[in-house]
């Protein structure tokens, strides 16, 4: 007999059929029909249709109609798993990796008006190297963040625009329809990267967290030396930032309802 790994007991297969069930509910599609719970489950009509109706009995689904959607006795139970965990806590540990695969600084943004804040960072060991800290503010135009949240932050237009665009270097975009452009393009291909334009001699490229809803909760990215990162370097590392967004995606209970194309497949890291 099979037996759960690590505690030498029986599994209990019926918890698993239930996973099953409850893994056919998502935010994208949060009230699927009896039908659609059956052939995204691959569970059998009958043993599907039995574990359903004991479901409601007991509060872990509710029924409208002929649909259902997770129960309130289900999000209850659910949200002391959330106290004393913070976007932070959970992220690190992808920062950490996304550091290690990458070899450069990495660090998560939230913005905060016309401007981003760095709340965490795994630091690089390169002795040259760009520095970030905790606490920092940056300008939102200004670097491959910003266009990740104008790309994914309806708010984050207005306030830009509200604040006016100051110019930091040569490649710094000061005219909004070149960033509502740049913004697109983040858009199309789930990444963005700049060079030069808070600082010369500085790249970074940043890709979207979302959270459990889909909203844009936070922006992951690295940034170096223009000595080690290139335009040249965009299409070897993006993978890798876009990698680990969707990493803290997930850490923050968001399920895509599309997957990312060939281009920006994760890359074989052995």
């Amino acid at each position: 007999m099979a037996t759960d790994r690590g505690t030498g007991t029986p599994p209990l297969l019926v918890l698993g059929k239930i996973t099953k069930i409850l893994d056919c509910f998502s935010v994208t599609e949060p009230e699927p029909t009896l039908r659609e719970i059956t052939q995204r489950s691959g569970l059998h009509a009958s043993t599907c249709q039995r574990l359903v109706h004991n479901l409601v009995r007991e509060g872990f689904l509710d029924r409208s109609g002929d649909r259902y959607r997770i129960g309130l006795s289900l999000v209850q139970w659910a949200a002391p798993g959330t106290f004393g965990l913070d976007i932070v806590q959970r992220i690190k540990p992808v920062l950490q990796r996304l550091c290690d695969g990458t070899g450069e600084t990495a660090c998560l943004y939230v913005r905060d008006g016309a401007s981003r804040t760095v709340i965490a960072v795994a630091e690089t060991r390169h002795v040259v190297m760009r520095l970030f800290k905790v606490g920092m503010v940056m300008p939102l135009h200004a670097g491959a963040p910003g266009k990740i949240f104008l790309a994914y932050d309806p708010a984050a237009r207005a306030d830009l625009v509200r604040d006016g665009l100051q110019r930091f270097t040569e490649q710094t975009p000061v005219d909004i329809d070149v960033l509502d452009e740049q913004a697109a393009q983040a858009r199309t291909d789930g990444y963005a990267a700049a060079f030069d334009e808070r600082h010369e001699g500085v790249g970074s490229i940043s890709a979207p967290v979302f959270d459990h809803a889909g909203d844009l909760a936070a922006v992951l990215g690295i940034g170096a030396p223009t000595q080690r990162l290139t335009a040249d370097d965009v299409d070897r590392l993006a993978p890798l930032v876009v990698t680990a967004a969707k990493d803290a995606s997930a850490a923050l209970g968001y399920r895509p309802s599309k997957v990312l194309g060939p281009r920006l497949a994760a890359p074989d890291l052995a």
